[in-house]
């Protein structure tokens, strides 16, 4: 099997391009590029040094992948944007290379970033993962496996966000996300376990109902965070998902999202 170049397009002859990589018109890619078999990528996309990209990718039309930081203490050092195994890059998504931080930007495999993406230096994304048109991410977010992002959110910088979460549209994430969870509202908060995403994942009810228990003692009780965590450590079970939410928040650095507050009726 053999690569296909378009006549147009611009490819550094140290580049390396795997069997049934096709490259579409007025793409450049640069030296110190290395993309995996049967990845298309299309018209006017620009991949610059530094991408490591998988196989069976699409690399639709006028992404930039690999660019340098926007970030002022950025000094030129050599660094990667890594891309999984069969994840979707829409429509002008922007994809930062990492600085000395992390020397890395991640994408999983199989993730879906749609059109206007814009993913900072330094960040950490898991597989699976979907976001959604306009999604915006600063420098050292990290996405864990399966989180979808609803469109036009931002999220700030060193942001943390659980797996398995939903997180609604035109947010704002200034805090850490808990896994399993639906946040959405301004600001965003709490709003029940994203019972959906578990179910079509095929978690079982017991797990889901261990969960449930679990974020009723961080989030509807009248307990503080604190006393919570304590409460779940001492009277449940510790299923590998409990295990999670426990060490997710004992490591949240920004705090986790509240619980919305509801107007008292007069």
């Amino acid at each position: 099997m053999s690569v296909n170049v378009d006549h147009s397009a611009r490819v550094n002859p140290k580049a390396q391009l795997d069997d049934g990589v096709s490259i579409g018109p007025f793409s450049i890619v640069e030296d110190d590029v290395i993309i995996g078999a049967n990845t298309r990528v299309g018209s006017n996309v620009f991949i610059a040094s530094g991408a490591r990209v998988g196989k069976n990718c699409h690399l639709h039309h006028g992404a930039v992948v690999s660019t340098i930081p926007q970030d002022l203490r950025f000094e030129g050092e050599r660094s990667q944007l890594e891309i999984g195994d069969g994840t979707v890059i829409r429509e002008f998504v922007t994809l930062n290379r990492g600085t000395k931080g992390r020397l890395k930007t991640s994408i999983g495999a199989n993730c879906l970033l749609m059109a206007y993406v814009h993913v900072a230096h330094d960040c950490i994304i898991g597989n699976g993962v979907i976001l959604a048109n306009s999604v915006n991410l600063g420098g050292y977010v990290t996405i864990e496996d399966h989180a979808f992002v609803g469109g036009i959110v931002g999220i700030h910088q060193f942001v943390q966000i659980g797996c398995y979460v939903m997180v609604g549209a035109v947010a704002r994430v200034m805090k850490d996300v808990p896994p399993y969870i639906v946040a959405a509202g301004e600001p965003l908060s709490f709003e029940g376990l994203n019972i959906v995403g578990l179910r079509r994942r095929a978690f079982p009810p017991e797990s889901i109902a261990s969960i449930d228990k679990a974020y009723h003692y961080i989030y509807q009780s009248n307990m503080n965070v604190s006393q919570g965590i304590k409460k779940i450590k001492e009277e449940m079970v510790l299923t590998d998902e409990v295990k999670h939410i426990v060490e997710f928040i004992e490591k949240s650095k920004r705090g986790i999202v509240g619980m919305r507050r509801r107007l008292s009726s007069t």
